[in-house]
């Protein structure tokens, strides 16, 4: 190592790590306590989703995948597909049958008038107690059920360990709207009746023991009539419908393409589509390194803090709309492009969001920017001091720059502000350099169309409402007002 290890250069070359700085691996690589199969309502977690997140001890949220339709649609061969493409990433496969209930005395003296496809046959709470253990990080034991017997296995059950991927196989998962709450995704495998009858046929007498005339009475009797009342209803709430099953490879490949996409993110950016994080390199990296660190001089934090702003400032301008435009090159050649958004504007939250006008000056000739001023005690952000916007702003697309995202209400305060002016929601870009998870669920949950554009999201706000790990006040170190 180099005798001054601190230097500039030195940091900018050896910055790596995790782009999130609320990752946390510690979490996945300790050994997790066991947890019991038994499924008692109370079990049911009633935390909200940033419980979890902001909690430094959480490990990373895993990606929960449903896949359903009817009887023998293929949905095995689905998850199995989408398994294989996902080999470098740990994924369970759930299925909903290994929570049927265990039959009674009683429903086994007239098993043939049993219904299995209905909704009651299943023991949901223990299911959703199964996907909030496993989405927790820990372990669990799944039942297994013999079909034979109609019974749980006494003296078995699968272990199910911590996993980044969650596939959830069964008939009937997209019934219960808890358990479609806890999907990312949610898959309708869509194939013709009588191949899901032959296919039916097969299995069930080959694997579960049974004879024909059994199988086609239970399907006419009660498998058919439950498709048409619970599984066919249930396909509005698909997000991709596969027709022809595990026949339908493109369709297979577009969806483990997401699947990676997603896997890739912030465990935020998966629960709110609006949320964006630029893309991380050793730079971004070794910057954030250098603004965040205490001791570095006023010069260096304003020269790698404006590196940074600009990055985000034209990652924000990537998500303005655009026209096709052709034009003619010096070689007589016709180049097919795109023209840049005409009515647009930034506004910034003073005093800190000053620190990122010269950058959108900078991408943008010209451009007209506004000022909102919102008094800040503590957490109180709500009270309005002074505002000074376009009187056109209703027209343009608005960029809203704040670099730090903490608790979410001052942000909304001017959110709304701006929407009071005329702009559509739709049409704000909110630019930050680092975001704290619960200005995120606030500023998401009320105003869900705009866009948020951030380089880090952070672990937690402290009690005295700081980002944390956070750099400081923005404002005073970028404008050299600190103490």
């Amino acid at each position: 190592m180099p005798e001054d290890s601190t230097s500039i250069d030195y940091v900018m070359e050896k910055a790596s790590g995790p782009h999130f700085s609320g990752l946390r691996l510690d979490g996945l690589l300790s050994s997790p306590s066991k947890s019991s199969t038994s499924s008692p309502s109370h079990f049911r977690s009633a935390l909200p989703p940033f419980s979890l997140i902001s909690d430094p001890a959480a490990p990373n949220q895993p990606f929960v995948i449903g896949v359903t339709g009817g009887t023998a649609s293929g949905k095995t061969t689905v998850c199995d597909m989408i398994i294989q493409q996902l080999h470098d990433h740990r994924i369970v496969l759930v299925n909903q049958d290994s929570f049927y209930r265990g039959l009674t005395p009683e429903e086994l003296a007239h098993v043939q008038e049993y219904n299995f496809d209905h909704p009651d046959a299943f023991d949901t709470e223990q299911m959703l107690h199964c996907i909030d253990t496993l989405k927790s990080g820990q372990p669990y034991q799944v039942p297994i059920y013999d079909f034979k017997t109609h019974q749980r296995k006494a003296d078995a059950f699968r272990q199910v360990n911590a996993c980044d991927v969650i596939i959830l196989e069964g008939i009937l998962l997209f019934h219960d709207s808890r358990v479609r709450d806890l999907m990312n995704m949610k898959i309708f495998v869509d194939t013709d009746a009588d191949v899901r009858l032959a296919r039916r046929i097969r299995r069930d007498t080959v694997e579960r023991g049974r004879d024909v005339d059994s199988v086609l009475e239970q399907y006419a009797k009660f498998v058919k009539p439950a498709f048409d009342d619970f599984v066919l209803p249930s396909k509005k709430y698909a997000d991709v419908i596969i027709p022809r099953g595990g026949d339908n490879h493109v369709a297979v490949d577009l969806i483990v393409q997401h699947i990676h996409t997603k896997l890739g993110q912030h465990d935020l950016c998966k629960i709110y589509p609006n949320v964006f994080v630029i893309q991380s390199t050793f730079q971004i990296r070794g910057m954030h390194t250098l603004i965040r660190e205490k001791d570095i001089s006023k010069h260096d934090f304003v020269f790698y803090s404006d590196r940074l702003i600009r990055l985000v400032v034209e990652h924000g301008l990537g998500h303005l709309p655009f026209t096709e435009k052709q034009v003619v090159t010096p070689t007589g050649a016709v180049y097919s492009g795109v023209d840049f958004c005409k009515k647009l504007c930034g506004v910034s939250v003073i005093r800190s969001g000053e620190s990122m006008e010269n950058a959108l000056r900078a991408c943008c000739k010209g451009i007209k920017i506004g000022k909102i001023l919102i008094h800040r005690v503590g957490d109180n952000g709500m009270q309005l001091i002074y505002e000074k916007l376009p009187s056109d702003i209703s027209e343009r697309h608005v960029l809203l720059m704040d670099p730090v995202l903490g608790t979410g209400n001052s942000a909304s305060q001017a959110i709304e502000l701006l929407i009071q002016k005329g702009v559509p929601e739709s049409h704000i870009i909110f630019l930050n350099l680092i975001s704290a998870p619960e200005g995120i669920h606030c500023v998401c949950k009320r105003f869900p169309l705009l866009k948020i554009v951030t380089s880090e999201i952070d672990l937690c706000i402290n009690e005295d409402f700081r980002v944390i790990p956070g750099l400081g006040e923005f404002g005073d170190r970028y404008f050299g007002t600190d103490d």
